[in-house]
């Protein structure tokens, strides 16, 4: 049997971008991405922590250390510059492998989106 459950998170970084001018998906800083184990174009769940809003969509990487997280396209509309948002990602395994499965959590500095190190 297989379960579906989360793999990697981003808590709490705060929103640098909306473009509306552009296909879709969210841009976030590369080093994010790695350090939490998200792949380009990977689905990716944002839940925005000042409106309510969840909505799915795919990870782009955007320039390594920039602290960049930008919404682009339709989800633009669902987001305002300076909201917090988390950002989760979800795996399919087999329910014994996922008894131990540890997930990548990340807790970025929300001012800035830096890694706290």
């Amino acid at each position: 049997m297989y379960i579906n459950l989360l793999k990697s998170k981003i808590h709490r970084v705060s929103v640098t971008e909306a473009n509306l001018d552009y296909i879709g998906s969210i841009t976030i800083d590369e080093e994010l991405m790695e350090a939490a184990n998200i792949l380009p174009n990977e689905r990716v769940q944002v839940v925005d922590n000042n409106n309510g809003q969840r909505f799915e969509t795919y990870a782009i990487p955007g320039p390594k250390g920039s602290g960049v997280i930008c919404l682009n396209g339709a989800a633009a509309h669902l987001v305002n510059i300076g909201d917090v948002v988390i950002i989760m990602a979800y795996t399919w395994m087999e329910h014994e492998e996922a008894k131990s499965f540890k997930p990548a959590v990340i807790f970025p500095d929300t001012a800035t989106n830096k890694l706290v190190k």
